[in-house]
């Protein structure tokens, strides 16, 4: 097990080393850096989406789900505030009242 953390750890390492170290010649287009760009919702959206909606193995998209409320008022702060800080705490409250 520990050699698979350790393999996994040179290949993450490698693969940031590429892309970040600016003696190699390898460089990212405008068309490739427009595709890269979407990666970030796309994970973001694959973790939360899940928790959100599954929370028990099953779809609940009911007003007593917790963690969707939490989320609805977080999206409602970060809409209206721009404040991560104001996000995440407001909607870690509005879950655990609803908890």
């Amino acid at each position: 097990m520990i050699y698979t953390l350790c393999l996994m750890a040179m290949v993450t390492f490698l693969t940031r080393y590429l892309f970040l170290h600016k003696r190699l010649p390898f460089e990212i287009g405008p068309k490739g850096q427009r595709f890269l760009s979407f990666s970030a919702p796309a994970v973001l959206t694959a973790i939360w989406v899940p928790i959100v909606l599954l929370p028990e193995g099953e779809l609940n998209v009911h007003y007593s789900n917790p963690y969707l409320i939490g989320a609805i008022v977080a999206v409602a702060v970060a809409y209206k505030t721009h404040n991560i800080y104001a996000t995440t705490l407001l909607g870690m409250a509005a879950f655990y009242c609803f908890l």
